[in-house]
């Protein structure tokens, strides 16, 4: 799935605007993998921000960037044809999420696999059926005209947190009294099935959701989807500067991230001016371009292609946004870090002075220590 079709999906969830009529879900105590409560309500019957707020938890599942919070789960032909992992995500599709055995079923595999440490959560599904408008040449989306009607679920699993007490006033007596709870917090995780692929049902795809980029809860890929977990963007950028280390040894300078980092953030920038909607990719070969360019040997370079090809895969496709620093030029020495804009990283220079190394950067005009301006002494020239 690319942005639009994301964002098409994500501005139905809203009551005015989506089809759902049921929201169904368990709440589950971590501490002996048991359900507490089963949820199976109306949402015409609910009050206005009672259903906002739940619609609110599921749309949050499409939000967040593309290959980092928001990741492709791929099915195989095999699976798709005859697997009981994805005849059930087909039969809670086709049945809306009314097959009740289907749901207990689905909320049992995940009650197995799951880990979320102490924390109770809460399992939320809700079906939507999208009358897919047509799009016009110019890219306009056409209300009265459509072709397929798009039938998929959300899942969101939120953990539920205990709240603090606190003063309160009750009606009935007539009195204020402390009073505590649980409250429902934002997804830890989630996913849309099947994906919404060039505006139709794609069963092959699914569109997995985590709040922290860096834990994708593989254990619950592998339970529920049974593939092969993708990397996480941490794993990615680790294996990423481990190929690059190994592959350049000494000659892993300064001016060669430099290079590299500023045209992967050159990358990142033209992709988000010209708002292609296609989630931003490369290869490590795009990446072994870029070292030649920066002036490393045609050996090495090769070297570092055939280190992510044994770390990552063959053809691993890598999201540059998770090959940099988020959004900072960080130089760090046992004594010291500092942080640069990526935009100004070339200000950044190594030297040897008396035989001993040093990074410089040109102070300026002005220079603030723990936010007091100070001034450096300029000795006049002779």
């Amino acid at each position: 799935m690319n942005k639009k079709e994301i964002s098409e999906l994500s501005r139905r969830w809203k009551p005015e605007k989506c089809a759902v009529s049921r929201i169904y879900g368990c709440y589950v105590s971590a501490a002996d993998k048991r359900i507490v409560a089963d949820l199976n309500e109306s949402l015409g019957r609910m009050p206005q921000d009672e259903a906002e707020h739940y619609l609110g938890l599921l749309k949050k599942v499409l939000s967040g960037a593309q290959g980092r919070n928001l990741v492709d789960i791929v099915f195989s032909t095999e699976q798709v044809a005859d697997s009981d992992e994805h005849r059930l995500l087909m039969a809670l599709k086709n049945s809306s999420l009314q097959d009740s055995d289907a749901r207990q079923s689905f909320y049992q595999k995940i009650i197995d696999c799951l880990d979320m440490g102490e924390e109770n959560y809460l399992i939320l599904l809700a079906p939507d059926s999208y009358d897919v408008p047509r799009r016009g040449k110019d890219d306009s989306i056409q209300e009265d005209a459509s072709d397929e009607v798009f039938s998929y679920f959300l899942c969101a699993i939120c953990p539920v947190k205990e709240g603090k007490s606190s003063l309160g006033y009750f009606p009935g007596d007539n009195e204020f009294h402390c009073a505590g709870g649980r409250t429902v917090a934002p997804p830890e995780l989630g996913f849309l099935f099947p994906c919404f692929d060039d505006r139709a049902s794609n069963v092959y795809n699914a569109l997995f959701y985590s709040r922290k980029p860096d834990q994708l809860h593989q254990e619950f890929i592998d339970g529920v989807f049974h593939t092969e977990p993708p990397l996480s963007s941490v794993e990615q950028r680790e294996s990423f500067t481990a190929a690059l280390i190994d592959a350049l040894g000494d000659q892993c300078s300064l001016e060669v991230v430099q290079t590299v980092q500023e045209q992967l953030a050159e990358r990142v920038s033209r992709h988000k001016e010209e708002k292609d909607p296609e989630p931003l990719a490369l290869t490590a070969k795009d990446v072994g371009k870029m070292l030649r360019q920066s002036g490393v040997q045609e050996e090495q370079a090769v070297a570092f292609e055939e280190q992510c090809a044994a770390s990552l895969g063959e053809g691993a496709v890598l999201n540059p946004a998770n090959l940099m620093g988020a959004g900072k030029f960080e130089v760090k020495t046992a004594e010291a870090t500092v942080t640069v804009d990526p935009a100004c990283s070339y200000v950044v220079e190594t030297r040897v002075i008396d035989g001993k190394p040093y990074v410089l950067i040109p102070a300026g005009a002005e220079l603030e220590v723990n936010g007091i301006p100070v001034r450096i002494a300029v000795e006049p020239e002779e």
